[in-house]
């Protein structure tokens, strides 16, 4: 097993009446909000109506039109409002796109310059707005851990900011406003939850605690997701979604193994950078490619393992042939759940892959130390098969 350090200091507060439970939290924090939020969504589901019965007691101040990929000219126009409004903390309502762009609000809230600054070096974050969240949909895990993701549309960079400061204080979690989620936000949901635990379970050491973790998110999704794109209202398999996406991005899953550094998200946040497309619909994409582009001799009991313990294979079978069958069915599923199984299915060609393969070193963790190390070819055999 390796060293390990695991920091969770989040509370999750999960429950139809969660949401009550927020001005409650938010009291000792001071008395004037900015809530964020994306589109009309939260609006029209009446989820914003009861995050300011909430806060009937505070100030609120709104910032609406936070973008899917969210974009670092919002983050710094939010962050502006914050300032000049002089908020004690941050409400963000939605799903991953907005809880990342209030993690970076909060950060930028309390620098004087351009957020995007943050983003290229997060040793420059010293202090953060108090933030809360409220989730509606499963899908990123932002609502527990200290990270997200950023876009910069004129550089054509995405990329991820993250600092302890930028934990929330606390999580609102009502599965029940999940519902209302169309079936494609459901899916791609599913998709980056698999992917996070892919990217922390196939890799080239792990442990029987940290692999129960993953195996069981990855049961847990497989099962869930149909029913949840099949029958939209059934709340209990949006709870069981909405718990694994929360522990899905936390760290908990990697404790005690081999380092990754999620090569799939590196070259996913190349794909959306340029092209904007919905995140975990790339992953979906680039996954079974990387799998496959990964298996070797060396690194065929891993993904044996996979099928053993989350497919039910028979355990007696070649490990090559577990392997194959086990990537076989990861691109079933991820078609069964209506996700396109090819770039140009989503409108990626491939004009700009040399760039993306010359810009993941200069903003991503080292790719050789993924399971099968990937070098610039091998970011573009990956891509290119994908297409």
């Amino acid at each position: 097993m390796q060293s390990f350090e695991l920091y969770l200091p989040v509370r999750l507060v999960y429950g139809s009446d969660s949401v009550e439970k927020l001005g409650a939290a938010a009291a000792p924090y001071g008395r004037k909000a900015l809530v964020v939020y994306g589109g009309g969504s939260v609006k029209r589901t009446g989820l914003l109506d009861r995050v300011k019965k909430a806060l009937a007691a505070f100030e609120i101040v709104e910032f609406a039109g936070i973008e899917p990929n969210p974009r670092v000219s919002s983050v710094n126009a939010a962050a502006k409002t914050a300032r000049e409004e002089k908020v004690d903390f941050v409400v963000a309502v939605g799903g991953g796109s907005v809880m990342d762009a209030a993690k970076a609000i909060c950060a930028g809230a309390k620098y004087d310059g351009d957020a995007w600054d943050l983003v290229k070096d997060s040793s420059l974050i010293k202090d953060a707005l108090p933030l809360f969240t409220v989730l509606t949909n499963a899908a990123t895990g932002s609502e527990y851990d200290a990270a997200g993701v950023i876009t910069n549309w004129e550089t054509n960079e995405k990329q991820a900011i993250s600092s302890p400061l930028l934990f929330p204080k606390a999580s609102f979690c009502d599965p029940a406003v999940s519902t209302s989620l169309p079936a494609w936000h459901t899916a791609a949901g599913a998709a980056d939850i698999m992917s996070h635990t892919f990217e922390q379970y196939l890799v080239k050491e792990g442990n029987d605690v940290s692999d129960g973790f993953c195996e069981t998110i990855l049961k847990t999704v497989i099962k869930n997701a149909p029913i949840c794109i099949k029958d939209p209202e059934n709340v209990e398999a949006r709870a069981a979604m909405m718990l694994a996406s929360s522990f899905g991005c936390c760290g908990l899953l990697a404790i005690g193994n081999t380092p990754s550094p999620w090569p799939c998200h590196a070259i996913e946040h190349e794909i959306s950078a340029w092209h904007d497309i919905t995140h975990g619909v790339g992953l979906a994409i680039i996954t079974p490619h990387w799998m496959r582009y990964s298996l070797t001799p060396e690194t065929a009991p891993r993904f044996a393992r996979y099928a053993v313990n989350v497919w039910g294979m028979d355990p007696k079978e070649d490990p090559m042939t577990l392997a194959n069958a086990a990537i076989d069915k990861t691109a079933e599923f991820f078609a069964s759940i209506g996700i396109p199984a090819r770039l140009s299915d989503v409108g990626v060609d491939d004009s700009h892959f040399e760039a993306m393969a010359d810009h993941i070193p200069t903003c991503w963790w080292p790719l050789s130390g993924a399971l099968r190390p990937l070098d610039r070819e091998g970011v573009l055999a990956i891509l290119r098969a994908s297409l």
